[in-house]
């Protein structure tokens, strides 16, 4: 018989479907000082106005300064955001980058770290399990607006990077996974065609890795087939025709759920593993990291587990 340990996220709701203007709100009911962190390249958007006018006056300070991969300056700066405006809700606009920088500053907060030695000293090695589940819910937590695919708002851990050294750090924390995510399909509908559509393929390695590892569970083979079957649909279906909304929508729910086997504990493999050093040393976006890692890793692996392909080359036809 085998045993196998399966976590759930401290995470309450997901509403998907809805646009921010109206499922934003009721996110926020109960908050009295919202910080929205989000990329210069989306401050100006429309989405982002969006955004704000949900907020309204609740919103008492912003930032568009987080760079890609969360550089420890950028989230130290957040912190330090968070801390001066007495946040009890942080509001995270944008993609991975921006929602992962966000844990950390929320963590940094909880355990008082004010410099980048300290914010370093919060990295875990992989494969760390969180702990702290059943501890009363800190301030503050965040509420997550992915405008790409790569499913960061859905994961309990982030990563940061010292780009001095070029080195990308993990943080561990079950609450630092964003109390609600809304998906709205509309804030995907000003992200570059490459950067969604290879954050797409990114949701692909999260789901394909899952379904190829050594040490599967039911559960992660189960969410990990559904997310690629509907991403084989999605992402096409986008290429096609950047305006529809369905397909995006679609391709939404498909990266929630291409990452969920992880909390059945199972690891994704080389691919990502590649795609961290990659982006750490060089700034490659993980999009583009999975594109060129995710072909070659399966090539790799083909004589342990041809098999495991196979079903994924007949879910993605």
């Amino acid at each position: 018989m085998s045993t196998h340990l399966h976590t759930w996220p401290a995470q309450q709701r997901v509403r998907h479907g809805l646009p921010v203007a109206e499922a934003l709100p009721p996110e926020l009911a109960e908050c009295q000082r919202v910080v929205l962190v989000t990329t210069r390249s989306l401050a100006q958007s429309r989405i982002a106005a969006a955004t704000r006018a949900a907020i309204g006056p609740k919103l008492a300070g912003e930032t568009a300064a987080m760079r890609a991969h969360s550089p420890v300056e950028d989230v130290l700066a957040l912190a330090a955001l968070l801390r001066e405006t007495r946040a009890d809700r942080v509001v995270a606009l944008g993609g991975g980058s921006v929602i992962d920088g966000a844990k950390v500053a929320c963590a940094a907060v909880w355990q008082g770290v004010t410099d980048a030695a300290g914010l370093i000293g919060l990295a875990v090695s992989r494969g760390a399990q969180p702990l702290g589940w059943d501890a009363a819910s800190p301030v503050p937590r965040i509420t997550a607006i992915p405008t790409t695919l790569s499913a960061a708002e859905f994961a309990p851990h982030a990563g940061y990077t010292d780009l001095a050294e070029g080195r990308k750090y993990r943080a561990l924390h079950p609450m630092q996974v964003p109390v609600a995510v809304v998906l709205d399909p509309a804030a995907t509908l000003e992200t570059p065609a490459e950067l969604l559509l290879s954050s797409g393929i990114r949701a692909t390695d999260h789901a394909a890795e899952r379904l190829c590892a050594l040490d599967r569970a039911p559960f992660s083979d189960a969410v990990s087939r559904q997310a690629l079957e509907m991403l084989s649909t999605a992402l096409p279906a986008i290429r096609a025709n950047p305006e529809d909304l369905a397909a995006r929508g679609l391709a939404q729910q498909a990266m929630w759920l291409s990452v969920m086997g992880g909390w059945a504990n199972v690891a994704v493999g080389a691919s990502h593993g590649i795609g961290y050093i990659l982006g750490a040393a060089r700034g490659v976006p993980h999009g583009i990291t999975s594109c060129l890692g995710l072909p070659a890793v399966m090539q790799w692996n083909a004589p342990v587990n041809a098999d495991r392909q196979a079903v994924i080359a007949q879910i993605l036809g």
